[in-house]
């Protein structure tokens, strides 16, 4: 069975209840944005198993119970005695405009490559058959984290693991924009697959056309998601653009619409669907997603299991 192991960081939500001004009620969640692609994915049927680390606490404890529960896989993630997870508040304004509020400097996380650990951890990345992060993912580590992440990627492509880099961009994660695109080009160096919007990628080129955009990534398999529901595709012997159905439903909440594309289009791939049949998938995914409250839509809302051709053998990169 294909495998994917999703790497980055789950945090504790605060969101401000419904109503609430000034103050007002918080309910407690957990997000994450490799996360939200790791739960869809094993929803989706793929075997997928979340790498990161945590404390010893009770919030700590309540998210592997929950990440079990979804059939995510917790052998990889290790845990910190005397350690926290990261908070985030979300506060509404007078209009209905989200405001994140992060505390996560010293979250367990951040340390994942600098742990003893890491290598036994960094070594496992060759028995699976997608690696999964994304640009949050590597905001949190500092250079040589990095370093040694992508090193290890680069060994396990050698053995036919493929590389998928999401481009989440998030500004707060990257203070220096210099050190952002020096990081990024880096990863699409690495990557066999990326995925990435217009939004994310003028952050770091601002004023350029689409096509100046994907210019300045070289990698063989490229999503490139437009401001409006359209993916550009370019793949070896071609490029393509996929359009989403016509919204039928009123959109809700945005959250998590680009982790469930990436999640569709992943498993659609490991179950040997082309690039067009996987964008198709995955803006199915997100265009039910944003018509529901947050990250995760009940389970009963997930759209019918879709049969998809064997995967293709790994093949090791040359």
């Amino acid at each position: 069975m294909a495998s994917v192991a999703c790497i980055g960081e789950c945090m504790v939500e605060l969101r401000q209840a419904q109503g609430g001004q000034g103050g007002g009620l918080f309910s407690r969640g957990f997000g994450g944005d490799t996360l939200n692609t790791a739960v869809y994915l094993a929803r989706l049927e793929v075997k997928v198993d979340y790498l990161t680390a945590l404390g010893d606490d009770g919030m700590s404890e309540e998210m592997i119970a929950a990440w079990n529960a979804e059939g995510v896989g917790t052998r990889r993630v290790v845990r910190l005695p005397g350690k926290l997870p990261g908070l985030y508040m979300i506060q509404l304004d007078a209009n209905g405009e989200r405001q994140f509020f992060h505390w996560r400097d010293s979250a367990a996380a951040r340390q994942l490559m600098n742990l003893p650990e890491t290598d036994e951890l960094l070594n496992s990345l060759m028995s699976y058959d997608i690696i999964y992060l994304s640009a949050i993912t590597l905001s949190i580590y500092d250079a040589s984290g990095r370093d040694r992440l992508f090193a290890a990627i680069k060994r396990a492509r050698l053995l036919g693991t493929r590389f998928v880099f999401d481009t989440n961009f998030r500004a707060r994660g990257w203070p220096d924009r210099d050190v952002a695109r020096e990081v990024f080009a880096a990863a699409f160096a690495a990557a066999d697959i990326v995925l990435t919007s217009t939004e994310d990628l003028l952050a770091l080129y601002p004023g350029e056309s689409p096509e100046q955009l994907m210019a300045h990534i070289p990698t063989p398999e490229l999503v490139f998601r437009l401001t409006e529901p359209v993916s550009l595709l370019r793949f070896p012997g071609g490029t393509s653009e996929v359009r989403a159905e016509p919204m039928t439903k009123p959109v809700v909440d945005t959250t998590a619409a680009g982790d469930s594309f990436a999640a569709a289009y992943i498993a659609a791939r490991l179950g040997g669907s082309d690039s067009v049949e996987a964008a198709h998938a995955g803006h199915r995914l997100a265009s039910l997603v944003i018509c529901y409250p947050g990250a995760i839509i009940p389970g009963y809302a997930m759209p019918p299991k879709k049969r998809h051709r064997p995967a293709t053998t790994r093949q090791a990169t040359k």
